[in-house]
């Protein structure tokens, strides 16, 4: 694995942010920029996924890191759920839906394995030699 001296090095970061980036391009424009109760959730669960990864980071040690990346990919599994209320209301269309709940279901794949690695780790922590 690759040096990572911050959580922006994080190929799951860079996802989730991107993730949060693809989301808020969707819900800024047309009807679904006036359904305020899910645009909030949605940009609250997708930016609650990077936080997360970014919090836990920067804590003391893979204990803590691992709990976020836990929270992480249970508001991943938020925004998954929310995209089929997206997809209901016809604010997306089927292809985009099924786009971007396959990369919903790849992050969280990716999170579970960053966890494991952890686990499996000898490192006590990113921050720590």
């Amino acid at each position: 694995m690759a040096t990572i001296s911050k959580f922006e090095d994080l190929d799951i970061w860079q996802l989730a942010r991107a993730q949060a980036n693809e989301l808020w391009q969707i819900y800024s424009v047309g009807l679904f920029a006036k359904d305020f109760e899910l645009k909030n959730q949605i940009n609250g669960s997708s930016g609650s996924v990077m936080d997360n990864i970014a919090e836990g980071f920067e804590r003391s040690g893979n204990k803590e890191f691992i709990n976020f990346l836990i929270i992480a990919k249970a508001s991943n599994g938020e925004v998954r759920s929310q995209l089929y209320r997206v997809s209901d209301r016809f604010y997306i269309t089927p292809e985009k839906f099924e786009e971007l709940k396959l990369k919903c279901e790849s992050l969280s794949k990716k999170i579970t394995a960053f966890i494991k690695y952890l686990k499996n780790s000898d490192k006590k922590g990113f921050r720590f030699s």
